[in-house]
C-alpha cells in the first residue's frame, strides 16, 4: 500500500492517527485469515487508490482486526474487509464486504 495509509500495529497507534489528523478518517479493517485474504487484497489496491485522490480530504488507516481488536470492537466491526468513516472520532458511515474503486468513491461522496 502507498505511504498515505497509515498502517497501525497495535490499537495504542490506531488511537495516535486519529488523534493526529485533522479531518475526517478512512478506516478500513483487513483480516488475515483464509476466507478473508483475497478480498483485503484487492481492498488494499482500492483504499491505497483512494488514499492519493483523497489525500487533501482525509486521512487513510489500514487496521488489521486480528492485532487490533479494541478498535475493532470499538468501531464495531465484524468482518473483513470493511470501511468505516469517521469524522471528529464518532462513526459516519460503514460498509462491510469488498468494495470496487467506484463503489468506495461513492460511499466517501455519499458521506464526506
Amino acid at each position: 500500500m502507498p505511504r498515505r495509509v497509515h498502517q497501525p500495529l497495535e490499537d495504542a497507534e490506531v488511537d495516535f492517527v486519529l488523534r493526529m489528523s485533522d479531518g475526517p478518517v478512512l478506516a478500513y479493517f483487513s483480516g488475515t485469515w483464509p476466507k478473508a485474504i483475497e478480498a483485503c487484497r484487492a481492498m488494499d489496491l482500492v483504499v491505497g487508490r483512494i488514499a492519493e485522490e483523497y489525500a487533501n480530504l482525509l486521512t487513510a488507516i489500514k487496521i488489521d482486526i486480528t492485532r487490533c481488536p479494541e478498535a475493532t470492537k470499538r468501531y464495531g466491526v465484524t468482518g473483513a474487509p470493511s470501511v468505516v468513516l469517521l469524522k471528529e472520532g464518532a462513526v459516519a458511515a460503514r460498509s462491510a464486504g469488498p468494495m470496487t474503486h467506484a463503489e468506495v468513491r461513492d460511499f466517501l461522496i455519499a458521506h464526506l
